[in-house]
């Protein structure tokens, strides 16, 4: 009976209720004109030279065992694997710049403008919502 009685215990201290959640009442940072911060690790810089950086580093790290290779058995002289292994990288840096020169031609026509026919409703209310937790649970206030 005493071996009962402690595994009872033992089991009512487990299911005794115990915080499980925290809830930070430090108000939220306020969003406003502060520019960003550079972080750690890449440098910022626009999307495409992002996608024209990482398509350098492939193809850089792609000829280096063809290089390796061709070095190690020595059958090509340094001017002939030069070009060879160049070339792909140069075709690389013509491509990225064509299409850099397409996204900007793109960018600066002029913007499509819709025209409406009939009654048009303009809805200028501003939501502002406050999520918080694990599970989140919105409440949503409707400012007018």
């Amino acid at each position: 009976m005493a071996r009962a009685r402690e595994i009872a215990a033992a089991v009512d201290e487990v299911l005794a209720e115990k915080a499980t959640s925290y809830r930070d009442p430090a108000p939220l940072p306020a969003v406003g004109p502060t520019p960003p911060v550079a972080q750690p690790g890449q440098p910022p810089m626009s999307q495409w030279a992002t996608d024209a950086s990482g398509v350098l580093k492939a193809v850089s790290v792609a000829s280096l065992p063809i290089g390796g290779a061709l070095w190690i058995v020595g059958q090509v002289d340094p001017l002939t694997l030069g070009i060879i292994l160049g070339s792909p990288a140069v075709a690389a840096l013509a491509l990225a710049r064509l299409v850099a020169k397409i996204k900007d031609a793109n960018r600066v026509a002029q913007p499509v403008v819709q025209h409406y026919h009939g009654a048009v409703h303009q809805d200028t209310r501003t939501v502002t919502s406050n999520t918080r937790g694990i599970i989140a649970n919105n409440r949503n206030q409707l400012a007018r």
